[in-house]
């Protein structure tokens, strides 16, 4: 009789086993991809990584997206700060510039050292922006309302005067540089100043009298007030336009021509007023007594008083009317001659308060003759 094999009865060939065999017990082939298990103390437990699910893989997908997100968004805020820190940096140096109406540009903050009403080359002015445009743009500081002018008081004039002459829109709107709002006065005072000091010459009585306006508006007196913003000038003509603020301040406002006034006449008021009010009163009596006196006018009642006489009768001399302008190429610069009737104006950016009177009379009559010489 056959015996019934169990299905568990397995034969094993004692002769067939190799102590080097590396097989599994189950016969598995050694390049077969294992299985991991998440039991607890199985041997191939962790021996690869879990499959995940579907969950788990949307949760790491959505995580790394946000990562990369919020790297893109820390790139774009650093950029933009940077963009910032750089705009800031250029408006603090004046460099970004805009097209403004000139309409909406005052002149309210600052006191002006210039009078467009006494600038003759406002036309030669506006003839080279017509021929070539607005090289240097005005620099304006933002307000509630518009902007205020702080430099290119003559710019914004010609702009305004072109428009008007012209009736071209394109005149409506100036080159303006932004400046940063709050900065202090007297930073604003002193790049007004040193523009015109070194661009334009002006008067020792326009510079003494903005030094009075400037003085009130903050609160100082009249020789701190020209130190502060004269810091840069020479010290001679720091000096001339001290002389000229308290020959100005003497006569308390009575001077209407200032701008008008010479060096030689001037510090010679000062020596007459500085320190007597009673004859500083005298003056004033007199410039009183012709209120409606123009700029020839009031420099002879000036002279008048320096030589003696309080109230001389004042006669307007015919105002001349040919002229003859040169231009004239030196190494300090371009010199401005104009020529007219009984009178010949030298411009220079030059202080010809430095040299000697000798030397000075010297070329003064050496000029003379030599124009008196026939052609």
């Amino acid at each position: 009789m056959v015996k019934k094999r169990n299905v568990f009865d397995i034969n094993f060939d004692p002769e067939a086993e190799d102590e080097n065999d590396q097989r599994f017990p189950a016969g598995n082939q050694p390049d077969l991809e294992t299985k991991s298990f998440n039991v607890q103390g199985h041997p191939l437990q962790n021996t690869q990584p879990a499959r995940r699910g579907p969950m788990a893989a949307a949760i790491s997908e959505t995580a790394s997206a946000n990562a990369e997100r919020s790297q893109v968004e820390a790139e774009i805020r650093a950029e933009n700060d940077a963009l910032a820190k750089e705009h800031v940096r250029l408006k603090k140096l004046g460099l970004i510039t805009d097209l403004l109406p000139t309409a909406k540009i005052k002149m309210n903050k600052l006191t002006r050292d210039r009078f467009a009403k006494l600038d003759p080359e406002l036309g030669e002015l506006k003839a080279s922006i017509m021929a070539v445009g607005l090289s240097n743009p005005i620099r304006v500081e933002q307000c509630e309302d518009g902007y205020e002018l702080i430099q290119g008081f003559r710019r914004l004039n010609a702009f305004r005067e072109l428009a008007v002459e012209t009736n071209d829109p394109r005149y409506l709107k100036i080159p303006a540089a932004l400046v940063p709002r709050g900065e202090p006065v007297i930073d604003l005072y002193r790049k007004m100043v040193d523009e015109n000091l070194v661009r334009k010459d002006i008067s020792f009585g326009e510079m003494a009298q903005l030094a009075l306006s400037y003085a009130t508006e903050v609160g100082i007196e009249a020789d701190d007030a020209v130190g502060q913003l004269y810091a840069s000038a020479l010290k001679q003509k720091r000096r001339y336009i001290r002389q000229f603020a308290i020959m100005l301040e003497a006569t308390n406002g009575a001077v209407q021509h200032a701008e008008s006034i010479p060096r030689a006449l001037g510090l010679e008021l000062y020596k007459l007023l500085s320190g007597d009010s009673e004859r500083a009163g005298e003056l004033v009596a007199a410039l009183a007594d012709e209120p409606q006196r123009d700029a020839v006018a009031e420099m002879q009642i000036l002279r008048a008083f320096v030589a003696g006489s309080t109230k001389p009768t004042v006669k307007s001399p015919a105002r001349p009317t040919a002229k003859t302008s040169l231009r004239i190429p030196r190494p300090e610069g371009e010199a401005r001659v104009l020529a007219s009737d009984g009178r010949i104006e030298l411009r220079l950016r030059r202080d010809f308060s430095g040299v000697s009177r000798s030397k000075l009379q010297a070329g003064i009559e050496s000029l003379l003759n030599t124009l008196d010489k026939d052609d």
